[in-house]
């Protein structure tokens, strides 16, 4: 008896993915395989297998990539200080390629025809999931519901799920959810009230920061220690990258830290508003600009500051894999070897103030910078040197 053909669902246990799952098993003649990558997300693994199991799927998998997601796309994007449109800290975005690549993996692990997602057929997500299915297989199909079935809405989605008997989650207040999207790295929360730009995000929505108001009255002090560009340690204790990352979300969380509330530019050219909660990596891009403003020249500086806005557009856009983000990534990480050294931080109320760097780098000179006189420093240069740029200022 010839074998069904099979297809890898990206499944988080969700309401979306399951209504998805469903309409596979509707519409395909396919054995559906269930992937869930832990990166992190509030996952329960007893939901996931559950609902998976009411639905008949005989293969299941979760796969743990905490670490890999922190080491391998978390650190190099802080080390870029990659910030989409002066704001947005990439939570979503960096996370897809990594989904993507391992999903691919299982696919051609189990000989699967068909890889499928449950991004929306309007956002940025579905870009990204099908550049890295592009990029690692390309002569696999993709299957994206959104953008093929006749469920037009969310409403459409609700009406599916209960005439399927798929349980329908509630929000706080005991209404349907909002579009939450979480990871070790962030939480994002989108629709609902929040698509009014003109209304204020609900305190109930947010996950893991509180407000500054009622964050603690008395500053909480946390040092960082770097090597090679990469946070490794704190307070002293050396920590895996996903352990660095859960302890610093949860101090800068508690004290207010890493909320945004922005109206973004997508991908595919809509104006799109959304709530992110980005704690620990707030605190680790400044911490990372403090300890390079002591190690690195200006031109590596400047040069980074330079490519970081390109930098984040292609993360934001899906282009993970691409030629272009792998030569910036180059640039980026050319003299990270010199970025070594401790950041010690405040945080008070969603503020974050440099307490002190230390590092033994030469970089930083207290001699040429002091205001006493000394002679590591030649003053009678200066008057050559502004004589050169007065001369060159007219060239502009």
């Amino acid at each position: 008896m010839k074998s069904k053909k099979r297809i890898v669902l990206a499944y988080s246990g969700g309401l979306d993915t399951s209504i998805i799952l469903k309409w596979l098993q509707e519409n395909y003649n396919a054995e559906v395989i269930c992937y869930t990558a832990d990166i992190g997300q509030e996952i329960d693994r007893k939901k996931i297998l559950s609902n998976a199991k009411k639905f008949g799927v005989k293969k299941i998998i979760i796969k743990d990539l905490k670490n890999t997601f922190v080491k391998d796309y978390v650190f190099p994007m802080i080390r870029g200080h990659a910030v989409y449109e002066g704001v947005y800290l990439l939570g979503t975005s960096i996370a897809r390629p990594l989904i993507a690549k391992d999903q691919i993996r299982i696919a051609k692990k189990y000989k699967a025809y068909a890889v499928s997602h449950g991004a929306t057929g309007k956002g940025n997500d579905q870009v990204r999931f099908e550049l890295g299915y592009h990029y690692f297989g390309p002569k696999i199909k993709v299957i994206a519901p959104w953008r093929i079935w006749k469920l037009k809405s969310r409403t459409d989605l609700i009406n599916y799920a209960k005439k399927h008997k798929i349980t329908i989650p509630k929000d706080k207040k005991g209404a349907s959810p909002f579009s939450v999207d979480d990871n070790l790295f962030h939480t994002s929360t989108e629709g609902k009230v929040l698509e009014n730009p003109k209304n204020s995000a609900p305190e109930f929505i947010f996950q893991r920061t509180v407000s500054p108001e009622k964050a603690p009255n008395k500053p909480s002090f946390i040092s960082i220690k770097f090597r090679n560009g990469d946070p490794i340690g704190i307070n002293g204790k050396k920590l895996s990258p996903a352990k660095l990352l859960e302890k610093v979300n949860l101090l800068a969380g508690k004290n207010g830290i890493g909320r945004v509330d922005l109206v973004e530019n997508r991908f595919l050219g809509i104006k799109s508003r959304g709530v992110y909660e980005t704690p620990g990596g707030t605190l680790l891009i400044q911490a990372h600009r403090a300890i390079e403003s002591v190690t690195l020249d200006k031109e590596t500086m400047h040069k980074k500051d330079n490519i970081m806005s390109r930098y984040a557009e292609l993360i934001y856009n899906g282009y993970w894999f691409s030629k272009e983000r792998f030569k910036l990534q180059k640039i980026i990480d050319l003299k990270k070897k010199k970025v070594n050294g401790v950041i010690k931080l405040k945080l008070y109320k969603g503020n974050i103030t440099i307490e002190s760097r230390v590092t033994n780098s030469k970089a930083y000179s207290m001699k040429k910078v002091s205001f006493e006189e000394n002679k590591s420093f030649n003053k009678s240069n200066v008057e050559k040197f502004i004589s050169f740029h007065k001369k060159k200022l007219k060239n502009y």
